[in-house]
């Protein structure tokens, strides 16, 4: 594998990008992106990567041009005869069609990791995944990097006493059972009753919250409804206050009413994906180091699982 590295970003994720070169002390890779008047897109690297080991930072949320535009610079790199080209894609968008919930719908994950793939990707890097399956989805090497680390930090560092770990639903169990095996915390949940997409008609809490200052674990916030629920009900549970850390935010809709409206103290979240406001409530701590940590471990054949404790 060549030892020349060249870092290149996309339009979606350029702060993010250059934040994890600065950490990699290293600039980023000349390219640029044109966009016809019909809306197409066209990537182009305005420097030799023959034989070079590529990283692609690019974040795949809405618009699907994104994705579009990651896809076409890993094709141009495939085309520029790279010698090795891994997709840094830090929100991996789409992840939440992993499965066939209803008839006659995609399994969308599975296609995005099809398309990567047929671009040309040899390596796939991202954090917190909706869920962990869609590894397998991929027949390359995926590093699935977590953001514990970097959440945990922050809640040692704000000194809250009397914590406990909540998850907002059933399915993110794993992680506040997670956050709660590393700092020694105990940990509850909160079950919820859909009636439609985006629509919570119940929700209970299971576990015993009176007293705690309570945080919430989700790999993303999308219209919010679902934290600010889950923060009213367990803050009528006699809980001294409710915190949020989601990876990635989405916050689509009404999401920033909601969330200004709600009783969250706070709500922390990576800069995987772009804040569209600011507001005092919503706090972003940086994956940059985390990044540049792993592509450097890529580069120099290292464990990218050792970084959380996996060896």
């Amino acid at each position: 594998m060549t030892n020349n590295i060249k870092l290149f970003t996309g339009t979606s994720s350029r702060i993010l990008a250059e934040r994890i070169a600065d950490e990699y002390y290293q600039k980023l890779g000349d390219l640029t992106v044109a966009k016809f008047s019909d809306g197409e897109i066209q990537p182009v690297i305005n420097e030799s990567v023959r034989g070079d080991m590529l990283f692609f930072i690019q974040s795949t949320f809405a618009p699907s041009d994104n994705l579009m535009e990651l896809l076409l610079m890993i094709d141009a790199a495939k085309r520029a005869s790279a010698g090795y080209i891994t997709a840094v894609i830090p929100f991996f968008g789409y992840a939440r069609q992993d499965r066939k919930d209803k008839p006659r719908v995609p399994i969308a994950a599975k296609l995005i990791a099809n398309l990567l793939q047929a671009a040309g990707a040899n390596r796939i890097m991202t954090m917190d995944l909706h869920a962990d399956q869609i590894q397998g989805f991929f027949d390359i090497p995926v590093d699935h990097l977590k953001s514990e680390p970097i959440f945990i930090q922050y809640l040692e560092n704000s000194n809250i006493d009397n914590l406990l770990f909540a998850s907002p639903d059933v399915g993110g169990v794993k992680r506040a059972r997670n956050f709660s095996r590393i700092l020694d915390k105990d940990f509850v949940t909160c079950s919820k009753y859909r009636k439609k997409a985006n629509e919570i008609a119940e929700m209970n809490v299971i576990g015993d919250v009176e007293g705690f200052n309570v945080v919430l674990v989700d790999d993303m916030v999308d219209t919010a409804g679902t934290l600010c629920k889950a923060a009213e009900v367990i803050m009528a549970k006699g809980a001294k206050s409710v915190r949020a850390l989601c990876t990635h935010a989405v916050l689509s809709g009404k999401a920033y009413e909601n969330i200004e409206k709600s009783q969250l103290t706070e709500l922390v979240v990576c800069d995987t994906i772009p804040l569209k406001e600011q507001t005092p409530k919503i706090k972003v701590v940086s994956t940059a180091k985390l990044f540049a940590r792993a592509l450097r471990n890529t580069h120099e054949h290292r464990s990218i699982s050792a970084m959380f404790g996996g060896e």
